[in-house]
């Protein structure tokens, strides 16, 4: 169906705000135990070595969880409520998701595909047998004769030999000092009656689909794969929501400006959450904004980051943004 109003348009935006948890005051409760909720609700939270304010992960879950406080996230993480991994970034997840994490570690691990190009295979096996003798260790533990770094990007070889372990699953992230990891073996981290069969990629994409409606309301193909570069998984994306569409599980909208999505069947004429006079800053990492593509066709805003352009790019006004939301 196409939209026919900007009343229908409205109801549009407040769906989405409502499934990120922006119009309700208190939707998943308040201190560590709202935190737990927002993070299994939302999915993911990005984590950002970026601090003006605050760190994006705790900006996102601030905006969300009343009395909520900074030092939590780390506290769940030494819980085992959620766990550190890559979603299109870098994030926290919730550790029932554990298993979906598993493709791409095994993507890496086979060489699939890269996270480092030329992993440093010997020295991955001194610091996990290090690691397994010795037990947790951050990569400042250990030693380099590596000076002369080029920027924060530019990381000594442990710190790449560890985070290729991350990446392939024989470690995690046991916990954070201050903001630097501390890493252990996965079997020593992770909770013991956490899942962790494979999943096929029906169930993958399944959860993926899930996931997305539920935090977002409404989905596109393009957001639902957002960042993964998978043609097999966007295929059987694409499959799914086709075959939810002839099931009538789903139906289709089309904005004015010709842009697609899909909600729920009959979501747009349920309940909504009333409007308030509440208003939020966000991180511009926020799982809301996050997806320049889909908030500037559902709010006709648009953001550039300036630590993102080159700076012989940057133009003298463009600054670090916040987004506000107000109702």
């Amino acid at each position: 169906m196409s939209l026919k109003s900007n009343k229908d348009l409205s109801r549009l935006r407040r769906l989405a705000l409502a499934s990120q948890g922006l119009l309700q005051t208190n939707l998943f409760g308040s201190g560590l135990a709202g935190a737990r909720k927002a993070v299994s609700h939302l999915g993911y939270v990005q984590i950002d070595t970026i601090s003006v304010v605050e760190r994006a992960h705790h900006h996102v879950l601030h905006s969300r969880v009343p009395k909520f406080e900074p030092s939590m996230t780390n506290q769940m993480l030494l819980d085992g409520d959620i766990f550190e991994y890559w979603s299109h970034a870098a994030a926290f997840l919730p550790i029932d998701d554990f298993r979906f994490s598993l493709p791409y570690k095994h993507a890496i691990k086979s060489g699939q595909t890269h996270w480092n190009k030329h992993p440093d295979r010997k020295l991955m096996a001194e610091l996990l047998a290090r690691i397994r003798a010795e037990g947790p260790l951050r990569s400042r533990d250990v030693e380099t004769k590596t000076s002369n770094r080029a920027g924060w990007w530019d990381w000594k070889p442990a710190k790449k030999a560890l985070e290729q372990l991350f990446m392939e699953g024989d470690l995690m992230v046991k916990d954070r000092v201050g903001f630097q990891k501390n890493y252990d073996l996965t079997e020593r981290v992770l909770p013991n009656q956490v899942n962790t069969l494979m999943p096929s990629l029906d169930e993958f994409v399944t959860h993926m689909l899930d996931q997305q409606l539920r935090c977002h309301g409404l989905v596109s193909l393009k957001g639902l794969t957002y960042l993964r570069r998978n043609t097999e998984l966007r295929n059987a994306m694409k499959a799914l929501v086709n075959e939810r569409l002839v099931q009538g599980l789903l139906e289709q909208v089309m904005l004015n400006n010709g842009e697609t999505y899909f909600i729920e069947t009959g979501v747009l004429e349920a309940r909504l959450p009333s409007i308030n006079k509440r208003l939020l800053i966000l991180s511009p990492f926020d799982n809301s904004v996050i997806q320049r593509d889909r908030l500037k066709s559902l709010f006709q805003y648009d953001y550039q980051i300036e630590c993102y352009v080159p700076e012989s790019q940057t133009p003298v006004w463009l600054f670090f943004p916040a987004v506000i939301v107000s109702w």
